[in-house]
């Protein structure tokens, strides 16, 4: 009797702990994540809540920027349309969920293989095409539509390759509205066998995205006026080549990411009077990097892991325009900033593990990684880390990891003022512990609690009382946009939570389902040295997914998610400072309403001869509430103005596959 795993016994070494996976079927299924597969894996525990039309993890009280995304191995700096420069997040994810074999977030407590973040790693698995025979498919989604074709590739190849364009600008410009952003992206996977033991993959994923303003009325620029307007051109690319040694196998990675930023904002002009800039920002970043990662048995009860990282920034230039007026310091002085420079930026790590199977029950691992900045002063960084997973019986398990992350600054932050120079990489101290058990082959129950202790972390100088932890930045009039300002490692903080996660597979059993409720408290002090609530401290964070498949033509699912508001920080409300974030109160304004919404789907799927067509109705934010993203000064009220969500949204999507 052949029966499927649905979760397994014990989990990998480098993710010996707070580790989910979600196959390709669950994230395209998942209501109200759009077929994004980094919204999808949001519900999971420990995963805050940000802006409703972003996908930005927020992992147990971590900036976006702190978060890791790889694919295929490949790390990616933002694998975001319209990604927010210097962080990880964005409006939709540029990777096809159709290309995707799996997804899985570690939300902390990784392995020393990686590095450069201390809040999570997501690492997504790209599927090979097929080697029977040739076949595509056809798709209209909530925001786009695309198409792939995929087949053999000689007698010992495959191949994969897709393309998709958004048609959000016909839906803007028919609605009327002024700000129209519009998308492309393609998708390449082949693979080779070389040999019985030789496999050779090469990865191609690029993406452009640009916005246009209807500027026709005197409200439309107005309305334009407040909006950082992203243009984006953006690829990555990887060569990976596999060995199966006697005992192990050996991986050799060369990988290539480039970005190219042009992010401009406009005032709203006046009579007779186009729009002029008031920000801008024209940057390239592009890196090299090749990495060879080695597994060996070295004997029945131990395995080792190590490999070598180096990195070769060559293609950094920032040409970055801050007026004085959106520049200030804490005296409120005007600092204006104007940067024309490029630079390179060279880098590498040294990693090994070793872990060890004493008896049949207790697994150990012990590990430690090596990073040399040369760019930051020929920095030298020792991260240490360890776990230990108990396996009690067949459908139990304990286990506990400690561990210390490094992360260099930001590139931009480098020459976001001539004293940043000096910024060095920050520290995350963390210890995790948890117990696993299987109730039955298809369900789950797992909690956790940890502990993280943040040291040298950014703060910044002209805002005493904040560290920095952007998220996304559409308003460069609502604060300094992408930490262009003095910083110093000056900052400290301390995130202590528990989570707990109940997961259903689908199985004979036709319902699957997800619950997970996190509980924490995220503290950060800043210049001042005093202690305040961080800026994504969310005390409880809980989700629940639910879905029924009662044949093999018709799924319903739905998804409630909820979250205590994040902290805000009160305008000044009269005065010269009138309109300006009152920093001396900084996050002290009372927090935003509770975040709720409810999203609902509805999937069909219907046989066509040798093809299959699925159709689906998803509709997104269903009890249509307003709930409140931020609080944005209105220059006509003189007063703060609430953002709010849109309301309902329905789509419809079609997957015609041949």
């Amino acid at each position: 009797t052949v029966a499927p795993t649905y979760f397994p016994p014990l989990p990998p070494a480098s993710f010996p702990v707070s580790t989910q996976r979600f196959g390709a079927e669950e994230v395209r299924r998942a209501p109200g994540v759009q077929e994004d597969v980094v919204r999808a894996v949001s519900v999971l525990p420990g995963v805050g809540v940000t802006t409703a039309g972003r996908n930005d993890l927020v992992v147990r009280g971590g900036a976006p920027f702190e978060n890791l995304f790889t694919v295929d191995g490949i790390e990616v700096p933002n694998i975001n349309h319209f990604g927010t420069q210097g962080s990880t997040g964005g409006p939709l994810s540029l990777i096809n969920v159709a290309f995707v074999e799996d997804a899985a977030l570690s939300a902390g407590g990784f392995g020393v293989r990686f590095g450069d973040r201390t809040a999570s790693v997501t690492a997504i698995r790209l599927r090979e095409g097929s080697r029977d025979r040739m076949s595509g498919s056809v798709n209209i989604s909530a925001t786009g539509g695309g198409a792939y074709v995929e087949g053999p590739l000689g007698e010992r190849g495959s191949f994969l390759f897709g393309v998709r364009r958004s048609y959000l600008d016909f839906i803007f410009k028919a609605a009327g509205f002024s700000f129209i952003p519009s998308y492309r992206d393609l998708t390449g996977k082949a693979v080779w066998r070389l040999s019985s033991r030789d496999q050779l993959s090469a990865v191609l994923i690029g993406a452009q995205g640009t916005v246009t303003f209807n500027n026709d009325t005197d409200e439309n620029r107005f309305e334009n006026s407040r909006v950082v307007a992203p243009q984006q051109d953006q690829y990555f690319s990887g060569l990976i080549w596999q060995r199966t040694l006697s005992k192990g196998l050996l991986t050799t990675t060369l990988g290539r990411t480039f970005t190219r930023y042009t992010t401009t904002q406009n005032d709203s002009g006046g009579p007779g009077r186009e729009p002029s800039v008031i920000f801008a920002a024209n940057t390239t970043e592009g890196e090299q990097s090749l990495r060879t990662d080695l597994q060996w048995q070295l004997s029945p009860r131990v395995d080792v892991e190590t490999g070598v990282v180096a990195k070769y920034g060559s293609d950094l230039r920032y040409d970055l325009t801050v007026p004085g007026a959106f520049r200030r310091d804490a005296a409120f002085v005007e600092r204006p900033l104007r940067r024309d420079t490029s630079f390179t930026a060279t880098r590498g790590a040294l990693y090994t593990q070793a872990t060890s199977r004493l008896g049949e029950r207790l697994r150990l691992t012990l590990g430690v990684r090596g990073d040399w900045y040369g760019y930051l002063s020929n920095a030298v960084r020792t991260a240490p880390r360890a776990s230990a997973v108990w396996q009690h019986s067949a459908r139990t398990s304990a286990s506990v990891s400690v561990g210390r992350y490094w992360q260099p600054p930001q590139l931009i932050w480098l020459v976001g003022d001539t004293s940043n120079a000096s910024l060095k990489p920050f520290a995350s101290d963390q210890v995790i512990a948890g117990v696993s058990r299987t109730l039955r082959d298809d369900v789950k129950l797992q909690v956790e609690v940890y502990g993280k202790r943040y040291r040298q972390y950014p703060a910044r100088r002209f805002r005493p009382q904040a560290v920095l932890q952007p998220s996304g930045f559409d308003d460069a009039t609502n604060d300094i946009p992408f930490g262009l300002e003095p910083l110093a490692n000056l900052g400290r903080g301390t995130v202590i939570g528990a989570e707990l996660l109940l997961q259903k597979k689908l199985s004979q059993v036709p319902v699957y389902g997800l619950v997970t409720i996190s509980a924490n408290r995220t503290r950060f002090a800043a210049v001042d040295g005093v202690e305040r609530p961080g800026a994504f401290d969310a005390p409880v964070v809980a989700n629940v997914l639910l879905g029924w498949r009662p044949n093999a033509k018709w799924e319903l699912s739905g998804r409630v998610r909820t979250a205590t508001g994040l902290p805000t920080t009160p305008f000044v409300i009269a005065g010269v400072r009138e309109g300006t974030l009152d920093f001396s109160r900084y996050n002290a304004g009372g927090r935003l309403p509770q975040f709720f919404t409810l999203d609902a789907r509805i999937d069909r799927r219907w046989q066509i001869g040798k093809s299959q067509l699925i159709t689906y109705l998803d509709v997104q934010n269903a009890t249509a509430r307003q709930n409140v993203s931020a609080v944005a000064w209105s220059t006509r009220l003189r007063a703060p103005e609430r953002q709010t969500s849109i309301g309902v949204l329905p789509s419809i999507g079609i997957d015609w596959t041949f």
